[in-house]
């Protein structure tokens, strides 16, 4: 199978917006009328439903996951890195929503750690760490995924390296709002109703 059609299949699965359709389930109505309008955990959470915005965070990670391991069942390590853009892609650019996703972070890290298990996990840890010492959701996932290629090239190998590269450019073109935000120090602190989403 030509690489097109890993990069459709995780496309495809990552394209699945499960904040809209668990909160639509819900009877919350549609995410996209609320806060930032983003569809992904961290708007959920400003619903005050913890518990349909821990699910979106996880689900949206699965999926990410889901679409390595599938292609990698299928046809290898390289054919699951397709998929694994493709997923990435799929959440920021979703047919169904008229590719207006999301940023990415959760899927992404489902994609980093189904890839490379010790990547995903250390990149996993940057964000915790730089979150809980800035308190600023959007510089966390930005630092770490930042740091992603960097960790690729030291724990995995080159093909990861270019994953790792295409996702952290995917990851800071959806944040440029959030950029804009933190060079001017206007960008919201955790707890205190970010716009950024994870």
């Amino acid at each position: 199978m030509p690489p097109i059609a890993f990069v459709l299949l995780g496309y495809l699965l990552g394209s699945i917006p499960f904040g809209l359709l668990l909160t639509s389930a819900a009877g919350l109505g549609d995410i996209r009328r609320v806060g930032s309008g983003n569809i992904g955990a961290t708007n959920v959470l400003r619903t005050g439903r913890r518990g349909l915005a821990a699910a979106t965070l996880v689900l949206d990670g699965l999926k990410g996951a889901a679409a390595v391991l599938i292609a990698a069942a299928l046809a290898g390590h390289q054919a699951a890195l397709w998929a694994g853009i493709g997923a990435v892609l799929g959440h920021l650019f979703p047919v169904w929503l008229g590719f207006k996703g999301g940023k990415g972070v959760a899927t992404s890290y489902g994609v980093l750690i189904a890839a490379a298990w010790p990547v995903g996990l250390a990149a996993g840890a940057i964000w915790l760490v730089v979150a809980k010492l800035a308190k600023l959701s959007s510089l966390a996932a930005l630092v770490s995924f930042a740091a992603a290629p960097l960790l690729a090239w030291g724990l995995a190998d080159h093909d990861l390296v270019k994953l790792a590269l295409a996702i952290a450019v995917l990851v800071y073109a959806r944040h440029h709002a959030n950029i804009r935000r933190l060079l001017a120090g206007t960008e919201p602190r955790i707890g205190q109703g970010s716009a950024h989403r994870a």
